[in-house]
């Protein structure tokens, strides 16, 4: 699942940012409201979290300007702001909850994890394609029953293709979503994750998943393509 992170303190944004990777959540950072805006305009995040002060555009001027072009995805406030009317305010212009710094990360990620459950986008928490079931909210991996251990990075891979599943993802798109930065001419670590996935999701079963399509990138579905 891909989480927009709006918070122009440094330490905070790296502290949330670290937090969330490690709980295998892919994340994309903004420093200011107008950026943030945009961010959240041009992707399909499963969930905003967003702080009150910030330049450009605020905090309750983005989550209402959000709120107008989507209704669904979950947003959380996260500010020094505990004055009941700022919490008032803020709920009256869309957000779904409202956590108050300083914070225990511990606390903010049991919201997350609560807001993802209850989540209005008609969102699947659980994927299957065939016998390979993906549990988005445990990040759990299972396939013919048997349950499969993968890495950060794998799993990131693995949910980035099956929520696409049936798409071709070019190399460049996978790397870009899977590892949040550019990796320009290093596209080729695609590959080696590729390789990876496939020796604990394909190689022990006879019905293979993941399939190349030569000079493009990847896909995941029930049809051979190769």
């Amino acid at each position: 699942m891909r989480i927009l992170l709006v918070e122009d303190e440094e330490k905070v944004a790296r502290f949330i940012t670290v937090g969330l990777k490690a709980e295998r959540f892919a994340v994309d950072t903004a420093r200011d409201g107008k950026t943030g805006l945009q961010m959240a305009s041009l992707n399909p995040y499963d969930l905003l979290i967003v702080d009150l002060m910030l330049p450009e555009i605020n905090g309750t001027e983005l989550i209402r300007r959000v709120r107008k072009q989507n209704t669904d995805v979950p947003i959380v406030v996260l500010t020094a702001r505990d004055a009941l009317s700022d919490k008032v305010a803020n709920f009256e212009s869309g957000a779904d909850d409202y956590l108050t710094k300083p914070f225990a990360f511990a606390e903010l990620l049991v919201r997350i994890k609560a807001l993802l459950r209850r989540g209005a986008v008609p969102r699947a928490n659980v994927i299957q394609i065939a016998d390979l079931e993906i549990d988005r909210l445990a990040h759990q991996v299972r396939r013919g029953g048997q349950s499969i251990k993968l890495t950060a990075k794998e799993y990131g891979l693995l949910e980035y293709l099956a929520t696409n599943a049936g798409r071709v993802l070019s190399r460049t798109m996978i790397v870009e979503h899977v590892w949040d930065q550019s990796f320009e001419g290093l596209t080729n670590i695609v590959d080696v994750y590729v390789r990876q996935l496939r020796a604990k999701i394909d190689e022990p079963f006879d019905r293979k998943l993941i399939h190349t399509v030569r000079s493009v990138g990847y896909v995941i579905n029930e049809n051979g393509m190769e």
